[in-house]
């Protein structure tokens, strides 16, 4: 990970003010790590333009690794996005009890406004339920596999320093 005075030093990042390069954005920790996870899991799921400018934001408010919250909005690119989205309409009808409609997705302003239009509610409530569900399992993942890391390590560390004994 660069350190915010290297990413100064090259300025890069200088057109977005003095905030991005506030260190907690940049640091690896169990909080910022699995923060990140769930700022970037959430926003992949809902369906806006502009979600890696929202995840920069999220990370910002919440003061996570803003790499790795923009990074994993990339999850829904235009190779999984059908399938994604799919998946949280099929959700989305399954909660608030709509039958499920058979949709061909074409990626055009026409599909948008006949199409979208119908379905709409299922498919906004299945992304937020499943941006939910996904950040929040990503948060406690990496929270988890964090903790077992560090005991690891401990036990490690403990175990050296018996045989130095």
């Amino acid at each position: 990970m660069p350190s915010p005075a290297r990413l100064r030093k090259i300025g890069v990042l200088d057109f977005l003010g003095e905030w991005v390069y506030a260190s907690n954005l940049w640091h690896i920790n169990r909080y910022s790590a699995s923060m990140a996870f769930f700022v970037g899991l959430f926003l992949a799921f809902i369906p806006v333009p502009g979600q890696m400018v929202l995840a920069a934001l999220g990370a910002v408010l919440l003061r996570c690794n803003l790499p790795i919250s923009v990074g994993l909005v990339w999850l829904t690119n235009p190779l999984t996005v059908p399938a994604i989205f799919f998946l949280a309409y099929q959700v989305g009808a399954l909660i608030i009890d709509v039958p499920i409609k058979e949709v061909e997705f074409v990626l055009s302003i026409q599909w948008i406004e006949e199409e979208l239009i119908r379905i709409w509610r299922p498919l906004l409530a299945g992304c937020l339920l499943c941006g939910l569900f996904f950040g929040s399992l990503g948060y406690f993942v990496v929270n988890v596999l964090w903790r077992i890391r560090v005991a690891r390590q401990w036990k490690k560390r403990k175990k050296r320093r018996a045989q130095m004994s």
